[in-house]
């Protein structure tokens, strides 16, 4: 762990993000104490109030309310919960999917692993958002629904790296030797050879995350994600867009808060990039 932790924090953006992601996930874990208000209490005398520093802005609503008197960080507090929640979901759906194709794909060989690989070049095929938007349609709105859809975008990602990692480690002698020693494949598969590919895996799961909340902000602000009133930034977004010239803390910060919880996901991933691969070490 300190040669870990030696690694990592000679990125100085990678400990920025790390940073970040704990306070995020502070704020996400006591939401309902962090917050002011309930996120879809409506306080019918307080339409578009500007944040506390502008004219007409009140400390009771320090970041302003909605169209309809909603807090508006009450509802970005609790946001955060849900995106740790998104992020959660779609990257344990797509990895412990993955990791089972690919290995399959690797260990089985000949027409297993041409089905597999070929049915992930078609998932490939499509741009994510699109093909995200048309699960989403034969599904049916929501945010369960679109976590699914999410889940089988990024499935390719994790289903290609696994299997090229288990190819890598399979010629190597100590799979040889525990073949020979009469270990079960599922051994081999389990015990084996995916912690030695766990490495690769981990920073692509800290790089889905921040794949994973960006393309559920996306569906939510078309309509397809979570449904009003769910505290979700990308349907925040999507209510405030016809208020961006006569409100703009509406629109604002649901937007940086997309921005900064990506950033900092992507700025963790780096690091753990850089910490966990030996050839990346400065």
């Amino acid at each position: 762990m300190r040669a870990f932790w030696r690694g990592y924090s000679e990125n100085r953006g990678a400990v920025v993000g790390l940073a970040l992601l704990v306070v995020l996930v502070i704020v996400a874990v006591f939401a309902d104490a962090a917050a002011p208000y309930s996120p879809i209490e409506q306080y019918r005398d307080f339409f578009l109030t500007p944040p506390v520093w502008q004219d007409g802005g009140s400390w009771a609503f320090p970041l302003g309310t909605d169209d309809v008197g909603r807090d508006i960080l009450s509802r970005l507090i609790h946001g955060a919960r849900l995106s740790i929640l998104i992020g959660l979901m779609v990257v344990a759906l797509s990895l412990t999917t993955g990791t089972v194709l690919g290995l399959t794909a690797a260990f089985a060989g000949g027409i297993v692993d041409i089905i597999i690989m070929r049915l992930m070049d078609v998932v490939l095929v499509f741009p994510g958002l699109l093909l995200a938007i048309v699960i989403v349609a034969i599904l049916g709105p929501g945010l369960f629904n679109a976590m699914i859809a999410v889940s089988i975008v990024t499935l390719p990602s994790y289903t290609r790296l696994v299997r090229a990692s288990a190819l890598s480690e399979l010629a190597r002698d100590y799979v040889t030797a525990t073949r020979s020693a009469g270990a079960s494949t599922a051994r081999l598969m389990f015990s084996t050879v995916l912690p030695n590919c766990a490495a690769p895996l981990i920073v692509q799961a800290s790089l889905g995350f921040s794949t994973a909340i960006l393309d559920a902000a996306g569906l939510g602000f078309l309509g397809l994600g979570a449904q009003p009133p769910t505290p979700e930034w990308g349907t925040m977004l999507a209510g405030a867009l016809q208020y961006y010239q006569r409100a703009w803390w509406v629109l604002t910060f649901p937007g940086l808060s997309i921005l900064l919880t990506v950033l900092a996901f992507n700025l963790f991933g780096d690091g753990l990039r850089d910490a966990l691969d030996p050839k990346l070490k400065r």
